[in-house]
């Protein structure tokens, strides 16, 4: 075995070790929660001295001279990491939140988790305190706000608060740090927003904190349009021609509904800009129509990061907020962060590039679910692409093609492999760029793989080359050179060392 093979297998033990100890940290903070609900103490010294005793004798030969040692010093972080303060994110269900990761990249002087209450289990919380305080999302904003002693001016002005505190005084704060969300994500894209008109989309409980913040910064007027309102996508083209700044506040074009529109921004003559609190997918639909149309264009991760960011000082222990010299450059490291987490990394290039190989390797390094399309084609179709472009023709596979894409790319965090026909479908563009980074895998023609390849072999790699070339380059956001290479090892190392310069990994 080569020492490139002892190293993968040495990074994939540490790979599932970084993944045990995550899931033992998060279970510690479970059962500390659990622990005080129940009122019971975190520590337990007896249970602890068992436990090291049989990991000790239940440990292989190689491991055990060190296993006593180790476990003491985990045993004594998981209890620094049960007795800490606790907050979380409430709701009625959250099935996935990405505010855990949020808090946990901004401090470590608390934990966070999730709370899930039904309405009839929200005094009980509010009365026992056994949190140091929330996030509150839909559908208990007002509610909080009723079961706070003191409201901040945001609150008050709302009727909503978004981060509950229990002080120290024995007094119930409630926050709406929405409004600041919306506001930090609005002046980091650089919309303005003093002196025209905006239109809000949506009426639910978002567009109160968004009206309120566009008021305060300077807007000469603010409209809303819903399905039923005086002014509806029926009318709204002739009752707000001049809009300059456009937000929506609906879910529409929020995954899995990626192709929702809730209107087309062509109908207003002065607009400028367009923002959305929507952050999955990264790109909806109508930001990508205002893109394409020279817009300013937000989206609303920078607003959930900012939200929390403020929320994260009141639980802190602060009483008043005021930005300081590095708040932007928390938000924005944490916003990125998110997004590398959030998009996937997706692989085009030509039919035997090596983009399954590398995606199938990078998808190990990173911990990513991998996803190679023309597996998943199999799976819809029953059928490997090649059999449908033999028996059907090229066009019925690509129609097809599409179905699988569409399915896919829109899903967050994984690593995918796409055909090397992908990009002759301009219906495809979306779907691939609305959550993924591309990377086109550019390889030398005469090192592909051209096996069960049939267009590579009926039309000739560099007919092919030359027809998608274009393509792949506009499409891709990196360009990812490797040249023929003795062994597969070498290809996947030198793609990894690019892929991390360029920021990908």
């Amino acid at each position: 075995m080569s020492l490139d093979e002892l190293r993968c297998e040495i990074d994939e033990a540490d790979k599932a070790i970084l993944e045990a100890i995550e899931k033992r940290m998060d279970v510690a903070r479970r059962i500390g929660e659990y622990k005080r609900n129940i009122g019971k103490p975190v520590y337990d010294m007896e249970r602890e001295q068992a436990k090291l005793d049989t990991l000790e004798e239940a440990a292989g030969a190689e491991s055990r001279p060190y296993i006593r040692e180790l476990y003491t010093k985990i045993f004594e972080l998981t209890r620094s990491h049960e007795d800490k303060p606790i907050f979380g994110v409430l709701g009625r269900s959250l099935p996935h939140s990405y505010s855990p990761m949020i808090h946990h990249l901004l401090t470590d002087e608390y934990t966070y988790g999730i709370i899930e209450r039904e309405p009839e289990d929200i005094d009980k919380l509010f009365e026992d305190k056994i949190y140091g305080g929330f996030n509150v999302t839909i559908p208990y904003k007002k509610e909080a706000a009723l079961r706070c002693d003191v409201l901040s001016d945001e609150a008050k002005a709302t009727g909503a608060v978004n981060a509950v505190v229990f002080a120290s005084d024995g007094k119930t704060y409630g926050y709406n740090t929405d409004i600041y969300g919306f506001e930090y994500m609005l002046k980091s894209n650089g919309i303005e927003v003093d002196g025209r008109k905006c239109l809000v989309l949506g009426t639910g409980g978002a567009s109160v904190a968004i009206s309120y913040a566009l008021n305060e910064l300077g807007a000469s007027e603010v409209q809303f349009c819903s399905r039923t309102g005086d002014i509806n996508y029926d009318n709204v083209y002739s009752k707000c021609s001049d809009t300059a700044v456009v937000v929506n506040c609906t879910p529409v074009g929020m995954y899995p509904e990626v192709d929702g529109k809730p209107l087309s921004l062509e109908g207003f003559k002065a607009v400028e800009a367009y923002a959305e609190i929507i952050y999955n997918p990264a790109v909806t639909r109508l930001m990508e129509e205002a893109m394409s149309m020279g817009l300013k264009v937000a989206g609303g991760l920078s607003m959930l990061v900012a939200q929390a960011y403020k929320a994260s000082c009141f639980f802190r222990g602060e009483k008043t907020f005021e930005e300081k010299a590095d708040s932007s450059k928390i938000i924005d490291g944490i916003t990125n962060i998110l997004t590398g987490s959030m998009k996937n990394i997706t692989f085009i290039g030509m039919p035997g590039s090596g983009k399954t190989s590398l995606g199938r390797y990078i998808a190990k390094i990173t911990g990513r679910e991998f996803i190679d399309l023309d597996e998943e084609y199999l799976k819809e179709y029953g059928v490997k692409p090649s059999e449908t472009i033999k028996n059907e023709g090229e066009d019925a596979f690509r129609q097809k093609e599409t179905e699988v894409v569409k399915k896919i790319l829109p899903q967050s965090g994984k690593v995918v492999s796409c055909g090397g026909g992908v990009v002759t479908r301009e219906v495809n563009k979306f779907y691939l760029k609305c959550n993924s980074k591309i990377v086109y895998v550019e390889r030398p023609l005469d090192s592909l793989d051209n096996k069960d390849r049939p267009l590579s072999a009926s039309e000739g790699a560099k007919k092919l080359y030359e027809e998608r070339k274009d393509k792949y380059e506009s499409w891709s956001d990196v360009r990812l050179f490797i040249d023929a290479k003795e062994s597969k090892y070498e290809f996947l190392g030198e793609a990894e060392e690019k892929l991390r310069s360029e920021g990908i990994l």
